[in-house]
């Protein structure tokens, strides 16, 4: 008796097969990126388990076309240029990025505080734009850093776009703290989240980065929401009053990204 193959559903889409070189190098270069220091090649081959004479002969191919850098010395290899070009071109093309960052001006200068673009990425914001207060302590720009959506105030006014079966979904099992203040027990965070939802904006303190508050609204220009706009205070000029003024000023550039966003079919 035949059997009929597997048709393809809208509900479970069939996924393609991957190409194992292709896979490999994906996996290499995220591997790379991850690690705060350059890698041997007996540390990559232990991390990914490919076969160190295959793993050689790509990282080779891969220095040779820019995209990985050797340090001759001490044989380890890092992220190259061309990474670099390539994440540059994806913020060039990035329409809400270009949307964004000129909304983003206008807040920076309102309040003179670091404002930062994030997209959640699975359990993890991406910063994709920052503009830096003129102030002498100032946060500084973390475009392309990747930081954990459960302790920082963007990925805290993403989630909480989400009900709370899908950010327990999104979340991993255990909740790993960045500082001392980091909320790691989920019921914690769930009441956050609640709260959150109400007020239409999110907050934390040194939760991220010690001595730093943030604040942050999310732009549901789409849905599921994806994005959020934030800034960034020194706790030394965090009044109430001050705080006021940060998060009106968010909630409007929200407000004018979104807009401008529908506007253009987004």
């Amino acid at each position: 008796m035949a059997v009929e193959p597997a048709r393809e559903t809208a509900s479970q889409p069939t996924r393609p097969a991957a190409v194992k070189s292709a896979d490999r190098t994906v996996e290499l270069l995220e591997a790379l990126a991850s690690s705060e220091r350059r890698l041997t090649l007996t540390e990559l081959h232990h991390e990914l388990s490919y076969p160190k004479s295959s793993l050689y002969m790509l990282l080779q191919t891969l220095v040779a076309r820019g995209w990985v850098e050797v340090e001759p010395a001490s044989g380890t290899y890092g992220i190259g240029v061309r990474a670099l070009l390539v994440g540059t071109s994806y913020l060039d093309h990035d329409p809400v990025v270009q949307v964004a960052i000129r909304v983003m001006e206008h807040v920076r200068r309102e309040v003179n505080e670091t404002v930062h673009l994030a997209r959640l990425d699975g359990a993890d914001v991406v910063y994709l734009a920052s503009r830096e207060s003129e102030h002498h302590l100032r946060v500084v720009s973390r475009v392309g850093r990747r930081l954990p959506a459960h302790s920082t105030s963007l990925g805290k006014a993403l989630l909480a776009e989400r009900p709370a079966a899908e950010v327990d979904s999104i979340l991993p099992e255990k909740l790993s703290p960045l500082t001392a203040n980091t909320v790691v027990d989920k019921a914690a965070l769930h009441e956050q989240l609640a709260k959150f939802r109400v007020a239409g904006y999110a907050h934390e303190r040194e939760e991220n980065t010690p001595g730093l508050g943030c604040f942050a609204v999310a732009l549901p220009y789409r849905n599921p929401v994806i994005d959020a706009i934030s800034c960034s205070v020194p706790l030394g000029r965090l009044d109430t009053d001050h705080e006021n003024q940060v998060v009106t000023a968010l909630l409007e550039g929200a407000k004018t990204i979104t807009e401008l966003l529908r506007q253009f079919g987004r």
